[in-house]
């Protein structure tokens, strides 16, 4: 049996999340406790790494600007504090882990969008 099935049936987690990797623009819906009040807190950014394949302990770094700071957050994937993760850009990288992007300001920093063709398109051609 594989070890994050037998995680998830252990905590109850059985969440399934879009497929993404780095150069991505995602939202991260994370529940956040204050005293006894719980809400969710979207943290919207740039997928920068994704470290730990299939596993249990697997993690991925999310960096966003905040004004003009770059913050960056890691999230682990079997968190049952994340509540969805929504893909909103698909970017056209060429390397697994894009910390070169750490150093870009302004027209640098943008990743281009990864563009998809339908299979039915593709059998037409």
């Amino acid at each position: 049996m594989d070890l994050m099935k037998l995680v998830q049936e252990q905590y109850g987690i059985s969440k399934s999340f879009p497929r993404f990797g780095s150069g991505d623009t995602v939202t991260v819906h994370y529940k956040i406790k204050e005293g006894n009040k719980e809400r969710i807190q979207q943290y919207r950014g740039v997928v920068i790494q994704r470290k730990g394949g299939g596993s249990c302990s697997a993690t991925f770094t999310v960096r966003k600007m905040s004004g003009e700071i770059g913050v960056e957050r890691i999230f682990p994937l079997a968190s049952p504090f994340i509540e969805k993760i929504e893909v909103n850009k698909y970017g056209k990288v060429r390397r697994a882990r894009i910390y070169y992007f750490r150093k870009l300001t302004g027209k640098k920093a943008r990743i281009a969008e990864r563009k998809f063709i339908a299979p039915s398109a593709k059998a037409k051609q």
